[in-house]
């Protein structure tokens, strides 16, 4: 069947329920959004069984193409996930130059927009498959890192750091050590980025508060300490029935909603902001109001959540990935019309 035949049937059948969604949240209502609204492009984070890897082969960087339709969407920050190793080859060495400059040549078209960018490093609280806290990688070896990174970025405030992905397969405690010794790195060089600061177990958030992956996140993560208090606690959330993400189903219409409850209770209580660096859902009718729902209960909490990154876009993505929001033969992704309607295109910094 022809794609643009497709496109056209898959709108006609998502378009009632989208416009039912629309209307009822329209009635009445100002619209309500949260400050940051962006994507994941991915491809830095690409071929991670080869570290460093090729350039070219085993990973890229966004086209300059996916950042502009992003920006002309309205979205004002994209997470940008690469390799630990692939900017700095050994630990506590200079991080690699070349490399480097592939990164600025991203900071720099994304910052030039007014947008702002976020460094991830997408390692999991691992670097060359040894895991923070044990002898091979000791829990200042982030620092080291962060510490560089920050020196080269200090001067532009609209680039984030987000201190690592989904830390897991270490103590709460363990990752609470590295975690502050970075930001005390990042702050001695003098910079006041926003740092994003994700918690332990994939830094879940409805896992938040649980027990599962030893001393729960609500406990330990009360202890960070940032001298310059600039940073939000990152948490991630997939909405399939083993909550990873790698199922195109949703198992519930509320299921997104019920996840960011708990961490966002906790987060009040506590004087403290969230940030949704990664969440997706498939294109689905179920999936598609799941996700409608997880950014309302966003924007109508916006005193918590301070923004959100969806997963994923980029180029290398296959075409039937089912969270990619990357456009498909010049048309939008289904997903795209319902982030749309909750993108901040009025806040730039």
């Amino acid at each position: 069947m022809n794609r643009a035949i497709t496109t056209a049937i898959i709108t006609l059948l998502f378009g009632a329920t989208l416009l039912q969604l629309a209307q009822a949240q329209s009635q009445g209502a100002e619209k309500k959004t949260v400050s940051l609204t962006g994507v994941n492009i991915a491809g830095a984070d690409f071929g991670d069984q080869h570290r460093p890897g090729i350039f070219g082969q085993d990973y890229i960087y966004p086209k300059l193409s996916s950042i502009d339709y992003f920006g002309a969407k309205g979205m004002n920050v994209i997470r940008l996930p690469v390799l630990w190793e692939r900017l700095q080859h050994q630990l506590r060495g200079n991080l690699d130059e070349m490399e480097m400059r592939r990164v600025d040549g991203v900071v720099n078209y994304v910052t030039s927009k007014g947008m702002r960018i976020i460094i991830d490093v997408h390692n999991y609280a691992n670097y060359y498959r040894s895991v923070i806290g044990t002898d091979n990688l000791p829990a200042s070896a982030l620092g080291d890192l962060w510490g560089q990174i920050a020196a080269r970025y200090k001067d532009n405030n609209l680039v984030v750091f987000g201190l690592m992905n989904e830390p897991t397969r270490l103590q709460t405690e363990t990752w609470l050590e590295a975690a502050n010794d970075a930001i005390a790195k990042i702050r001695q060089t003098g910079a006041k980025n926003l740092i994003l600061v994700p918690g332990n177990g994939w830094s879940s958030a409805r896992d938040w508060k649980s027990a599962k992956y030893g001393t729960p996140n609500g406990k330990v993560m009360l202890n960070v300490v940032d001298p310059s208090d600039n940073f939000v606690f990152e948490v991630h959330q997939y909405f399939d029935h083993s909550f990873t993400g790698s199922h195109a189903d949703c198992q519930s219409a509320d299921i997104g909603v019920a996840s960011l409850t708990p961490f966002t209770q906790w987060a009040r209580e506590h004087g403290k902001r969230g940030f949704l660096g990664e969440f997706g859902a498939g294109a689905d009718p179920n999936c598609l109001v799941t996700l409608d729902r997880v950014l309302n209960f966003m924007a109508v909490n916006n005193d918590v959540w301070l923004g959100w990154t969806y997963w994923a876009a980029g180029s290398w993505w296959p075409k039937d990935y089912f969270t990619n929001v990357e456009p498909l033969d010049g048309s939008d992704r289904p997903q795209m019309v319902v982030l749309e309607r909750y993108i901040n295109n009025e806040s730039k910094p």
